[in-house]
Formats: C-alpha cells, structure tokens, sequence
C-alpha cells in the first residue's frame, strides 16, 4: 500500500481550519490514505476535550481521515517532548506510514529542522545557554527560546520558532524522527489562516480555542466547523455530554489535592524545587480552579504546565508512569476506521505481525502479559471514567469496554 499520511491531532473539535490542512497535505505529498493519532478525553494542555474521543473520531473520519488511533494518556498530557515523541513512536512502529504533516507558523521545514538538530544534540555551548537562563528563575521553555536565540546569533527567525506553540510541536515531531531514525518525511503546512490561541475569525476559519469560546458564549459556530462536525456537537449538547473545560472537574482536583500529602505532590511529574507547598497551600485555602491556578503559577510554572499536574494527580499518572512510556513502543489503539482504513489495517498487521494492535481492550487486558503497556491503557481507561464524571446524563464508567470502534 503507497501513500499514507501521518497528522497528530487533538481535534478539540474538529474545524475548517482541520480541513484545510488535510487537503493541503494530501496534494502536497500525492497520497490517497491517512492516519491520525489523537489524543483521548484529555488534551496536552491540561484540559478537557470537548467531546470524548469516539465523537472526535467520528468528526475526524467524516471529514476524510481513514484511521484514527488513540494517543495514549501518559503522552497526550505530557510535555510537548513526550507528547511529540508517543506520537512519532505510533507512526513509526506502523511501519506504513510515508510522511507525517503538522501546522506551524513558520510554515517552513528547514529552519525547523535546524533547532531540532540543536535540540536533539544539545552541543555544550547551548546548554550553558539554557542552565544560565534557568538560574534566573526562567520557566524552561523561555530559558529555551532566549537559548536558541543567543545560539543562533540573536536572530529573531529562530527565536520565534520556540516561542509559538506549533512551531514547539513541529521542533518536537522533527526531533523525535531523527531520535528513531524514521524514514517518515516531515512536511509542515503554515497556519496563516488562524493563531492556535486567538480568538478571532478568519474567512470561516477559528482556532480550537475560539470555537470552544464560542460553544460557552452560546455563539453561532456554523461558519467554522464542518456540518458533520456541527451535528455531533449538537447531539452531544442536547445529552448533556459536552465538557467545556477543566473546571467541570474542579471540586474533584481540590479534593485529590488535599487528601496527598506533600510527599505523594512532590512525586508528581512536573513538579519540582518545593512546588508542592505551593499547591498543597493553594488547594487548602482555595476552592475554585481559577483561584487554585492563579496562586500557584509563576514566571517558572505557566498555566498549562500547572493544570497538566493538576491532572497528573486528578488521573493518578506518576512520574514512573511518565519514565516507562519513554521506554516503550506504544500499543496501536485503533478508535475508528473508514473502508479505506480497515485496508491500512490489514497493511499494518502484514507488516508487524507482533505489534499490539487493540480493537478490543477487553481482550487485550485478558490477554497481554506486558505489564508497562497494561498500565499504560489502564490509564486510558480510568481517565474516560473521570470524564464521563462531567456528564449530565448517563456518566456511566468503563466505556473502553464497551463503546465499539467507531466505523463509517
């Protein structure tokens, strides 16, 4: 089988803009096929998604995409490094897949590439780079891009790459390859059509972050999501299935928090030099997210990193949880397919007889005797049974079991 595609994606939801870059990249690269690897209930940011994951997979194989397979937990609500690196473990462990494409405002693969050889090989100079910047009480990411800059002769072109999070992502997706030696080629498509945090509209065209605005504002969102789109949002409205954002889940955060101990905080990824007292502080003297937030973030700890541990601990993932997921080839966990995607399926069981391909968990918890993968989708598995928390109707857990493989 010639000419697959590989996207990462969250699809929180899924829009034009979606669109867009699909199209682009099937012209671009001449293929007929594609496979997405998205993320679950929960999003690398530290948020929720909007919808759960079979109603994105559904949006995402309505509007052309052939296979979709799920990003496990432990990576989707990882660092943008981990996060990249599951991702690009999935694709190339398929051993099908011929390219893989990713938005960024650069929209230029060679400049890209250029910090990810950095990166990857961080040569002395550049770390000193980093470990000076760090020193001033710098959160890592902006020690990083002051870093680069100062690497690459103070040009604004390269500082800007690693301060605009999709440049930060395509960085990481580049890396990850050259880390794996992949033969999948990087192909990267300019989002000059709306920024991955505005708010506004573009010739029908809005961020994620915008139509999730719109949805809470009660706005019309008809011009910028795919019909397809809008009817399963509508359908999940009207059950009462729809997670807005993290604060739905506010008062379980709180309590998690204040039933650890400092210690068992302390153990959670991301957190580090006495952060723990700042979040064990918060959840005792606080009581909505937003105020919880806000007294623990610094110029060090940004919001999203903050909400990522505050998930770590709603969703019981520990940093042996994070260590192990470094050191395995995920488990394929197939969400849905179109006709053409049962056809990529076939290729990528001819392929890799031995890879762990799940269209039933049931029968993969039954029978898988590797331990780390076991955990790994047990996390998958109680991360929808918190989501379905926020349910209005019908917040019934276990649906990894239950829920079929969504197939159109």
């Amino acid at each position: 089988m010639d000419g697959i595609l590989g996207i990462v994606s969250e699809y929180n939801p899924f829009h034009n803009g979606h669109v867009h870059h699909l199209q682009v990249s099937k012209q671009l690269t001449k293929t007929d096929f594609t496979v997405a690897v998205m993320s679950g209930n929960f999003v690398q940011r530290g948020d929720t998604a909007l919808v759960d994951k079979w109603t994105r997979t559904e949006m995402a194989l309505k509007a052309g995409i052939d296979l979709v397979i799920e990003l496990p937990t432990v990576y989707a609500l990882s660092s943008a490094e981990n996060f990249a690196d599951g991702a690009v473990k999935i694709l190339n462990s398929l051993g099908v897949v011929d390219f893989i494409s990713f938005g960024s405002e650069i929209g230029e693969i060679t400049p890209l590439s250029d910090v990810a050889n950095i990166l990857y090989k961080e040569p002395k100079e550049f770390s000193s780079l980093i470990t000076a910047q760090l020193r001033s009480g710098l959160s890592y990411p902006k020690a990083r891009e002051i870093a680069l800059s100062q690497f690459f002769g103070s040009s604004q072109k390269y500082s800007d790459i690693v301060s605009n999070p999709n440049n930060i992502l395509g960085v990481e997706y580049l890396k990850a390859l050259k880390k794996h030696r992949s033969h999948i080629k990087p192909l990267t498509i300019k989002r000059d059509y709306a920024d991955y945090n505005s708010k506004q509209e573009k010739n029908g065209i809005a961020s994620a972050t915008a139509i999730r605005t719109m949805i809470q504002n009660k706005k019309n969102i008809h011009r910028v999501i795919p019909y397809e789109t809008y009817e399963l949002i509508d359908e999940c409205k009207e059950k009462g299935n729809i997670i807005p954002s993290l604060a739905v889940f506010e008062k379980e955060i709180i309590y998690t928090l204040r039933k650890m101990t400092l210690s068992e905080i302390a153990a959670l990824p991301d957190v580090s030099e006495g952060l723990e007292n700042k979040i064990k502080f918060a959840a005792n003297n606080f009581n909505t997210l937003e105020d919880l937030i806000a007294n623990i973030k610094s110029k060090r700890y940004t919001q999203s990193r903050i909400q990522r541990i505050l998930l770590y601990a709603l969703l019981n993932i520990s940093q042996k949880d994070i260590n192990a997921s470094k050191k395995v080839t995920p488990y394929i966990r197939v969400l849905g397919f179109n006709k053409h995607g049962k056809r990529i399926i076939s290729a990528i069981a001819a392929a890799n007889p031995k890879l762990n391909i799940i269209v039933s968990v049931k029968k993969f918890m039954e029978n898988s005797n590797d331990n780390t993968l076991r955990n790994m989708i047990s996390k998958d598995i109680f991360a929808t049974n918190v989501y379905t928390m926020g349910y209005k109707t019908n917040p019934v857990a276990n649906l990894d079991y239950t829920h079929k493989v969504v197939e159109i």
